[in-house]
């Protein structure tokens, strides 16, 4: 049996084959997609033709261009696909170490293409099915023992680049290896998260899911809610995405939705809340109406034209006619606004004694309690059905958890005094003496392990590492309220950030500092990162605007030249220093990324220079850092035109570009060559470390500072001319103008000439001179208060 995936064919290119096959290849993973020839030709098309013969796939890779949020890391990536039809290149599957099928959802088209696919099969090949509903066995009709061996059902979630769940469910016939190779595969190339199921209908993920969601559409009416109070309260409020119930049904398309539910309903016959899975009337009316969410332009919700789609509109479920949203106030969710833990946030809401709170209250405890009866049917233990809940649904706690947070001798009474029915299993456990479905005993997490009834360690990966296991083992060498330096052991350290947003503050720059004498003196080396949402947001946006409206230069001088001077002395400490942004790394963010000697960067890092938003250039340093890192070698050479490689800075930071992805963040010149990305977001502390470490091994030593020839004068006046002409057809404004010609100044040296070579610390000193002349203007000031008040840029 293969142990190295290298190559996958991918069979179907619908949405799900499609991105399946372009997240194979955001991995660094070679991908043949494959799909039926057209059964119908247009006027005019040439049958024979590969161009027909490829139709659906060559459509498939057209939309993958053009879908938002992008399935593709980078335009690159969609090097690695290779394509082909179902006729004229199935014997190609020879080639690959994995097959999945990704076809229509009906067993006689699946059972048809298994048997056609079997006997071109590798003999080590491992095969398997992205289906969400259809029995294995069903499936595998018809099959001989060596293909059941290999085959296994790998589900993934929609989009495929950024849900993170991808239950494998193994046949009676699988061989452990098999799912082995595949779990692995996906957690540490694919960057998923694996959760084992039963083939049970609709697995885990989608079955407590959809069960909560059909609950709250029954339920609702009854209890007299709209469809926003409803998202009001099962949002962020209750550790669940913005997206809440309905908007989510609205992405999924509510036609797909019913789909889902139908098929709970009509397989699920012994199931004790078969009929909650029956859809209400409203939803049956909206399918046939044709209001299946944003695929059709509408469904619960959708852009009022009159307005230019800047407001969204909210339909009434009695009329199914569409109408202005209502404003959502609740003393409950109010009183959970600023908690910022989740699970107090959660506890919050289910304790409050308003209207939401009793909702909130009597539908989580019914999903909680149906959850319970769920196991050992679709899973063996709270952790994987939590862990489908946070990765396919993107809640904050699954429904165990939130079991905790709530008090799980209090959840039990609670749902007695409401008529409904948990687990008995979760009494015996109360019974045992155990109080809550998690802990943590040595340090290590553990979970109440239902067969045996006794604590059982969670198991992970080794790779994992975060800041909580950290302060669990008393870790701690300095800190401040702003940042906290940890012993990850091995000699290695790691600067943790936990300002709000981990925005860059004096705090952090003190503890930048601090984290290096430290680390020179006693350690080999430094990770800098954390476990927040964000690995930081930018610069302390009140404070600069603060100091600025009240005169006090000297303070924003001593400020941003301490980030500079800090950024500068990682870049160039006796000890490597790596960075490990991920999510956000904005602004300052991205300037403390740039400092240090190499990056190891989650997958999904969103790295930008974006200070001309609030009307200002980088003040950090980012500026230099990221010419310094797109000139690379070539900085002082006189045989290349520096141009290119100023336009190419002046363009990311003028523009306030981010980058969508860390590849796309190498291409923009913030990630070098050299620099490592992590797939999967767990193992970014580990894998940073894991770079000091083989730095420090092979020697390291600190890089010479760069040296720039830059064009001065001449190479200014070029930009400028560019900027006026940009302003006199409306393209920018008088103070975009202004602000483009400080970076401009800054970026071709000042009053320099290509004879010249300027240091690093006047490119800086360039920096910071523009930085506080903008501080001081009262348009930047507009800027920096309109960005605080309501959280977008103001053009001015």
């Amino acid at each position: 049996m293969t142990t190295r995936i290298r190559k996958v064919a991918v069979l179907g290119a619908g949405v799900m084959g499609s991105g399946i096959a372009a997240h194979l290849a955001n991995s660094g993973v070679r991908a043949l997609l494959l799909d039926i020839v057209p059964p119908k030709a247009a006027p005019g098309e040439d049958t024979a033709s590969k161009a027909f013969r490829n139709k659906f796939v060559l459509g498939a890779l057209a939309n993958l261009r053009k879908q938002k949020p992008s399935p593709i890391t980078s335009e690159a990536s969609l090097g690695a696909i290779e394509i082909g039809n179902l006729e004229d290149d199935i014997a190609r599957i020879g080639e690959c170490d994995w097959v999945v099928e990704v076809v229509k959802e009906d067993l006689a088209v699946k059972q048809a293409l298994f048997a056609k696919v079997e006997p071109h099969l590798r003999a080590d090949a491992i095969v398997s099915s992205n289906t969400s509903g259809l029995s294995i066995q069903g499936m595998l009709e018809g099959r001989g023992a060596a293909f059941r061996q290999r085959f296994l059902v790998t589900h993934f979630f929609n989009p495929v680049r950024y849900m993170r769940l991808l239950e494998l469910v193994a046949g009676p016939e699988t061989a452990p290896e098999v799912v082995q190779t595949i779990a692995r595969f996906g957690e540490e190339v694919l960057g998923k998260g694996i959760v084992h199921g039963k083939d049970t209908t609709n697995f885990i993920a989608n079955r407590i899911g959809t069960y909560g969601m059909m609950r709250i559409l029954q339920d609702m009416q009854k209890a007299e809610l709209s469809i926003e109070e409803v998202d009001k309260i099962f949002g962020p409020a209750m550790g669940r995405p913005k997206s809440a119930v309905f908007r989510t049904a609205d992405i999924v398309g509510l036609d797909t939705f019913s789909h889902v539910a139908k098929n709970c309903y009509d397989t699920l016959s012994h199931d004790e809340e078969r009929d909650v899975f029956a859809a209400p009337d409203f939803l049956k009316k909206m399918v046939e109406k044709g209001l299946l969410g944003d695929k059709s332009g509408g469904g619960f919700y959708k852009k009022d034209r009159a307005s230019g789609g800047k407001d969204i509109l909210a339909l009434d479920l009695k009329t199914l006619e569409y109408r202005q949203q209502a404003k959502v106030r609740y003393e409950s969710l109010g009183a959970a606004k600023d908690v910022e833990n989740v699970r107090e946030r959660v506890a919050t809401v289910m304790r409050g004694q308003d209207k939401a709170a009793k909702f909130a209250e009597r539908a989580t405890l019914d999903s909680l309690a149906y959850a319970s009866r769920r196991i050992p049917e679709i899973a063996d233990d709270v952790v994987n059905v939590d862990r489908a809940m946070r990765w396919g649904f993107g809640w904050d706690l699954g429904p165990f958890e939130t079991w905790d947070a709530f008090g799980v001798k209090q959840g039990v009474e609670r749902m007695k005094e409401l008529g409904l029915k948990p687990a008995a299993w979760v009494e015996e456990m109360l019974a045992a003496g155990r109080a809550s479905f998690y802990g943590v005993e040595g340090g290590k997490d553990t979970y109440w392990d239902i067969p045996t009834k006794s604590v059982k360690l969670v198991p992970e990966n080794a790779r994992t590492a975060r800041v909580e296991y950290l302060r669990r083992g008393n870790k701690k060498i300095a800190g401040n309220d702003s940042a906290t330096l940890w012993d990850m052991n091995d000699g290695v350290t790691l600067l943790e950030f936990h300002t709000k947003m981990n925005s860059i503050d004096d705090g952090i720059i003190e503890m930048m500092n601090t984290a290096l004498d430290e680390t020179e003196k006693n350690f080999r080396g430094l990770v800098v990162g954390n476990d927040g949402a964000n690995f930081s947001a930018g610069a302390n946006i009140l404070a600069m605007l603060w100091a600025a409206k009240s005169g006090e230069f000297d303070t924003l001088r001593k400020m941003a030249g301490a980030l500079q001077a800090a950024n500068q002395r990682m870049r160039y400490s006796p000890v490597p220093v790596v960075t490990a942004p991920f999510n956000l790394a904005l602004g300052g963010g991205a300037e403390v990324s740039l400092g240090g000697n190499a990056m190891q960067a989650s997958a999904e890092t969103y790295m930008g220079l974006v200070e001309v938003g609030v009307g200002l250039i980088p003040g950090g340093g980012g500026t230099m850092m990221l010419l310094r890192n797109i000139m690379g070698n070539y900085s002082a050479d006189k045989d290349f035109d520096p141009f290119p490689f100023i336009k190419k800075t002046f363009l990311n930071i003028g523009t306030a570009k981010v980058a969508t992805s860390a590849e796309e963040a190498r291409e923009m010149g913030f990630l070098t060559a050299s620099d490592g990305i992590s797939a999967n977001r767990d193992f970014l502390l580990s894998d940073a470390k894991q770079r000091v470490l083989g730095m420090a091994n092979a020697g390291f030593r600190a890089p010479r500072p760069s040296r720039f020839r830059l064009p001065g004068p001449s190479g200014f006046a070029t930009i400028d001319m560019m900027l006026y002409d940009m302003e006199l057809n409306g393209q920018v404004s008088a103070h975009d103008r202004k602000i483009a010609r400080k970076l401009a100044r800054v970026l071709t040296g000042g009053d320099t000439s290509p004879s010249v070579l300027l240091t690093e610390e006047k490119l800086l000193e360039l920096e910071l001179e523009a930085f506080l002349s903008l501080c001081g203007e009262e348009k930047t000031q507009d800027r920096l208060q309109f960005m605080l008040e309501k959280g977008k840029p103001l053009r001015n």
